[in-house]
C-alpha cells in the first residue's frame, strides 16, 4: 500500500519542536503575566507614577534612589524597596491619612523597571533589555525575545554579577535545553544577567578536482569539517582522482597562502590524523596520472 506519510529531516524535526515549545512558553508566560507584574518588587532606580485622587498637587513622577527610597510632597523620603505596587499604594495612604488626609486613594503605577532587567544578545530575533517580572526562566526570557534564529551557535552564555562584585558564566547547551528539555538547564535568571547566544557563523571550504560535486561548501564555523569530511560532503573521490597529493591551500595569519600535501590514503588506513580545515581552505584532488 502507498504511505503517504512525509519524511521529516533531523534538523527541520528539531527546528519544529524548537518552535512548538517556545509558543508553549509564550502562551503560558503571557497567561500569568498579570499576575506575575502584581508581584514586582520595587528597586533601584525603578520609575514610579504616584496619584492622588483629588488632590493633583501631591501628583508626581519619582525615580527610587539607590538607597531604595523616593521623595515625595509632604511626606519626605519613603523606603519603598521591596515592596509591591499595592504595598507601597497602602504604605503612602497610610502616611497620608496619619498627618493630613482622610481615606486618601493613592495609585502608583510603575513606568520604567529598571532594577530588575536582564541583558539578552546574539542570535534572537530581537536582543534589547528585558524586565524580570518575578520568578522567570531562560526560555522564558528567549521566548520574550522573539526565539533563537537559525544561525545560533550550540551554546547559551550567562554572565552573572555576584555580591562581592565579581562575575562568573554560565555555560547552556542549546539543544540539552531546547531539543531534549533538560528542565535542569532552564534556570530562574536573576537582576543583572546577561544572556548572549553567539552567532554561528557560516563559513566557506572549497574542495576542487576530482571529486564528484566541486565547489564550495557552507558550513557553520563551530563545524567546520576535516579533510576526509569535506570530501565526503563534496561527494567522494572521482574515479581518477590520486588519493597521495591532495593539496591543501590555507592563507596563514600573515596573509601568505601555504600549501599542504597530504597523502589521503594513510588518513583512510588509520596510519595519519584526520586534518582539521579551516575557515576559506581550498582542497584540491588532483588526477590520477596512471
Amino acid at each position: 500500500m502507498f504511505d503517504r506519510r512525509k519524511r521529516i529531516s533531523p534538523y527541520r524535526k528539531k527546528r519544529l519542536i524548537f518552535v512548538l515549545l517556545m509558543f508553549l512558553v509564550f502562551i503560558v508566560g503571557g497567561y500569568n503575566q498579570e499576575r506575575i507584574s502584581l508581584e514586582y518588587r520595587i528597586g533601584p532606580k525603578d520609575l514610579l507614577e504616584i496619584s492622588v485622587f483629588g488632590l493633583d498637587d501631591l501628583n508626581t513622577t519619582v525615580r527610587v534612589s539607590e538607597e531604595g527610597k523616593i521623595t515625595l510632597p509632604l511626606l519626605g523620603e519613603v523606603k519603598v524597596q521591596g515592596l509591591t505596587k499595592t504595598e507601597v499604594e497602602k504604605e503612602l495612604a497610610r502616611l497620608l491619612e496619619k498627618k493630613y488626609l482622610q481615606n486618601p486613594q493613592v495609585t502608583v503605577f510603575i513606568k520604567e523597571y529598571q532594577s530588575k532587567r536582564v541583558s539578552v544578545l546574539g542570535a534572537v530575533q530581537n536582543p534589547g533589555p528585558y524586565e524580570l517580572l518575578g520568578r522567570q526562566t531562560l526560555l522564558q526570557i528567549i521566548s520574550e525575545a522573539g526565539g533563537m534564529t537559525e544561525d545560533a551557535g550550540e551554546t547559551i552564555i550567562i554572565i552573572r554579577q555576584l555580591a562581592d562584585g565579581s562575575s562568573k558564566t554560565l555555560r547552556i547547551p542549546a539543544e540539552e535545553l531546547i531539543v531534549k528539555g533538560d528542565a535542569k538547564l532552564n534556570i530562574v535568571l536573576q537582576p543583572g544577567d546577561i544572556i548572549n547566544i553567539p552567532v554561528d557563523k557560516i563559513v566557506h571550504v572549497y574542495v576542487f578536482g576530482q571529486v564528484r560535486n566541486p565547489g564550495a561548501l557552507a558550513v557553520k564555523r563551530s563545524h567546520i569539517p576535516t579533510l576526509l569530511q569535506a570530501i565526503a560532503q563534496a561527494g567522494g573521490f572521482g574515479e581518477r582522482a590520486s588519493k597521495g597529493g591532495v593539496l591543501i591551500k590555507r592563507i596563514n595569519k600573515e596573509g601568505q597562502e601555504i600549501q599542504i600535501k597530504v597523502n589521503v590514503k594513510d588518513i583512510i588506513k588509520g596510519k595519519k590524523k584526520d586534518i582539521q580545515l579551516q575557515e576559506n581552505d581550498v582542497v584540491f584532488v588532483p588526477e590520477t596520472i596512471f
